[in-house]
């Protein structure tokens, strides 16, 4: 039960943290063309 208590407060803490990394990524624009990354390499421009 003790162990809970240092696990609970940690986990909550990676939880958050990857929530702020997800929305500071959807703030950036990292998800704006997703097929443009896809369809690049094909295109054969020099």
């Amino acid at each position: 039960m003790t162990g809970l208590i240092f696990l609970l407060p940690i986990a909550l803490f990676l939880g958050a943290l990857g929530l702020a990394a997800f929305l500071w990524s959807l703030k950036s624009g990292q998800y704006e063309d997703m097929d443009g990354a896809a369809e690049r390499i094909l295109v054969d421009d020099d």
